[in-house]
C-alpha cells in the first residue's frame, strides 16, 4: 500500500490527541474564560481540538466547495491507523482514496490553467508517482494548507489568538482588532487579523507567500497566487448543529483512526471556511472542518527522517546557508 510520506508522522502524534469518544472536556484556564464576567459574547475556544480527517475538506451543504478527489475507495477501508485491527473495519464505499490523489480537474472553480495543474499531478498519482508537497518535503505549509494538521490548540489572549499545530512546529499568531499591514510582506501564514463576532471568531489572512515551492492549497495539488484571500469562522457549537457537516465528513473523507464525530454529544469546534484567489479560481467556495476535543496536541517533526521509501531518495527539506533574521 502506498501512503503519503506525511502519514508516517500520525503514528507519534494520534496517541496523544485521541480522547474524543463521549468524554467531557477537560477544564482549562483561559482568558476567554476569565472575561467571560464582563464579556458574555466571548466564546472560550482555549483547548486542543482535533479533526483526524484526509482529506480534511467536509464539503458545504450547497454551492462552490472544495476540489474532491476522482479517486475512490470502492467498497470496504478497516478503521484506525494504516488499517490497524485495532479499531473496527468500516465501511466506507466511495470515500475519497488517500493513496491516489486525483482531484477534479474538471471543477468549474478552476481557470483552465489551474485544471491543467491539478490534471497533471492527478495523472501521476495514478501512475503511481507520489508528487512534492509540503508536507511530505518537510516545507512549511501554507494557510489553507495547514488544515492537513489534524491536531491544533487554541490560546485566546485580550489582543491575540494563537493557533498551535501538530507537526513541524507550526503557529500561526493572529493579531485581534488591527488592520492588515501595509506595506505587507508575504510570509509563510501570511497576515492574519481577527475578531469576535457575538460567539464566533473571525480571521481574515492575506500575504499568503505564493513564490516558494510547493504552493499549494490542498492535496491535489491546487495552486494559488499572492491574491489568495481566506475567511475563516470559528464557533462552537452543539450535536444537532453540525450533524450535517459530519454525516458528509463520514461520505468523503477518510477517518483514519475512526469515527471519533458521530457518537460525541459535548462541544464541537466548527470552522467555517471562504476562499477566494482570483487569479485561480472562477468563483470564491466554502468548506467546512468540525473539530472535537483532544487530550493535548501531540508532537511530529518531519525533517527528522528525510528518507522517501515509495521513492528511495531523500525529500527536498528547506534549508539555509545563512538566518533570516
Amino acid at each position: 500500500m502506498r501512503m503519503q510520506r506525511g502519514f508516517l508522522l500520525l503514528a507519534a502524534v494520534v496517541a496523544a490527541a485521541m480522547p474524543s469518544g463521549a468524554q467531557t472536556p477537560t477544564a482549562q484556564t483561559s482568558w476567554a474564560a476569565d472575561a467571560a464576567h464582563g464579556a458574555a459574547s466571548i466564546p472560550d475556544f482555549s483547548r486542543a481540538w482535533q479533526h483526524p480527517a484526509f482529506p480534511w475538506y467536509e464539503p458545504p451543504a450547497s454551492g462552490p466547495g472544495p476540489i474532491t478527489n476522482l479517486s475512490r475507495w470502492p467498497e470496504q477501508r478497516p478503521g484506525g491507523l494504516w488499517g490497524s485491527a485495532a479499531l473496527p473495519a468500516t465501511t466506507v464505499g466511495g470515500i475519497s482514496n488517500y493513496d491516489q490523489l486525483v482531484g477534479d480537474y474538471k471543477s468549474p472553480i478552476l481557470q483552465p490553467w489551474a485544471a491543467a495543474v491539478v490534471k497533471r499531478l492527478g495523472e501521476m498519482s495514478l501512475a503511481g508517482i507520489t508528487f512534492p508537497n509540503p508536507s511530505n518535503q518537510c516545507w512549511p505549509f501554507p494557510v489553507p494548507y495547514i488544515y492537513k494538521q489534524f491536531g491544533i490548540q487554541i490560546i485566546q489572549q485580550p489582543d491575540r489568538v494563537t493557533i498551535l499545530y501538530s507537526g513541524d512546529h507550526e503557529v500561526r499568531r493572529v493579531r485581534l482588532n488591527e488592520s492588515h499591514r501595509s506595506p505587507l510582506t508575504p510570509s509563510w501564514y501570511g497576515d492574519s487579523v481577527g475578531h469576535y463576532e457575538g460567539d464566533t471568531l473571525v480571521i481574515d489572512t492575506v500575504g499568503i507567500k505564493a513564490d516558494r515551492p510547493y504552493a499549494m492549497i490542498d492535496l491535489f495539488g491546487t495552486p494559488y497566487t499572492d491574491k489568495l484571500h481566506v475567511v475563516e469562522r470559528f464557533r462552537l457549537r452543539d450535536y444537532e448543529d453540525v450533524k450535517e457537516a459530519i454525516e458528509r465528513n463520514v461520505k468523503e473523507n477518510w477517518l483514519f483512526v475512526g469515527d471519533v464525530f458521530s457518537k460525541y454529544r459535548g462541544k464541537f469546534l466548527q470552522l467555517h471556511l471562504t476562499i477566494e484567489d482570483p487569479g485561480v479560481f472562477t468563483t470564491p467556495w466554502t468548506a467546512i472542518l468540525t473539530y472535537v476535543p483532544a487530550n493535548e496536541v501531540g508532537e511530529g517533526v518531519c525533517a527528522e527522517n528525510r528518507h522517501e521509501y515509495y521513492n528511495n531518495k531523500d525529500s527536498d527539506v528547506p534549508t539555509a546557508d545563512k538566518p533570516d533574521f
